[in-house]
């Protein structure tokens, strides 16, 4: 299907399927985060890790769950287009073209589409806000990129709406 013929996504239908995805997302994470515990229990022991769990402000835990998040979307996005969360809304992200998108513009909107944490990071822990002030001002900023299209102009990509079967 050419690019020319799907419409663009409009952003309540772009945020509809962000929420779908985040609740896979958790579940996701849950499960590597249980693999994970399960890796430091085999490894150190029950008894260690339930005085003090290895896995609480570790960078490599924190690294591996952002690996986790990059390759659940990229791997949607660069075999289909689609997350389960953009299969249900009938959306596809691609490039201008129309082709498929690669690894590399993934990685670039994953970065850019992740921009709407630094608010909360940065009111939270470095000006000391509240959790609720700070994840606000996250999701402001991230209904101002998604309305901006903003991971879309940094990759070079477009998320389009397919038309019902």
């Amino acid at each position: 299907m050419s690019a020319a013929v799907l419409s663009p996504a409009p952003l309540p239908r772009r945020l509809a399927a962000i929420v779908y995805d985040s609740l896979l997302l958790t579940g996701v994470l849950l499960g590597a985060t249980a693999l994970a515990l399960g890796l430091a229990v085999a490894l150190l022991g029950g008894e260690t890790v339930r005085l003090r769990n290895p896995l609480q402000g570790n960078p490599f835990f924190s690294t591996y769950l952002l690996l986790v998040c990059f390759f659940f979307y990229g791997g949607f996005w660069t075999h289909g287009g689609q997350t389960l969360g953009m299969r249900a809304w009938r959306l596809r992200v691609q490039r201008r073209d129309g082709r498929g998108i690669g690894w590399w513009q993934a990685l670039l909107r994953f970065l850019i589409a992740g921009l709407w944490l630094a608010p909360v990071v940065y009111l939270h822990r470095v000006v000391g806000a509240g959790v609720g002030l700070s994840v606000a001002a996250g999701f402001a900023w991230l209904l101002l990129a998604q309305a901006l299209r903003l991971p879309d102009r940094g990759s070079d990509t477009e998320v389009v709406v397919l038309p019902k079967p």
